[in-house]
């Protein structure tokens, strides 16, 4: 099915961001693992997997459209070398993609594409309600604790 070439752009342009998520979720969860933080690595690694999840779904509503996936785009990851900069970097990307989400589905309402417009629903509703939550929750934590203390609760 031949789809519009706006339409087509934006969903690559949400792929980069997606694609960029995977690998900081990635490096970050690594970075916990190595820092003795296996359950803050084991979230992290799970939230990498889900975002390429999300990916995948744009590659193949792309491939659907009749479009090109571009997987060669990738944003400027933002690595945190602290516990609270990596959640917050961590945080940054998830309100980036929010943003992004909401003015594609309103782009998908206004051009009539109603499938791609849902599968972006769900997509918005894992990033705000499970992923940026998660991540506020974590920072909220640290304020709550002490960062020592939070940090010794993360541990396996």
């Amino acid at each position: 099915m031949q789809g519009k070439q706006n339409i087509i752009d934006l969903l690559n342009t949400l792929l980069a961001g997606e694609l960029t998520a995977v690998d900081q979720y990635l490096l970050h969860g690594e970075m916990y693992a190595d820092m003795g933080l296996h359950k803050l690595a084991e979230k992290a690694l799970h939230e990498s997997a889900h975002e390429r999840e999300h990916a995948q779904a744009i590659i193949q509503r792309i491939l659907f459209l009749e479009g090109k996936p571009d997987l060669s785009k990738r944003e400027a990851l933002q690595i945190g070398s602290t516990v609270p900069e990596m959640l917050k970097s961590d945080l940054a990307v998830e309100y980036k993609v929010t943003r992004e989400l909401k003015k594609a589905i309103a782009l998908c309402e206004q051009e009539a594409d109603y499938v791609s417009r849902e599968m972006l629903v769900v997509q918005l509703d894992d990033t705000e309600m499970d992923h940026a939550y998660f991540l506020e929750k974590q920072l909220r934590l640290i304020e709550l604790t002490g960062l020592a203390n939070y940090l010794q609760s993360q541990m396996a």
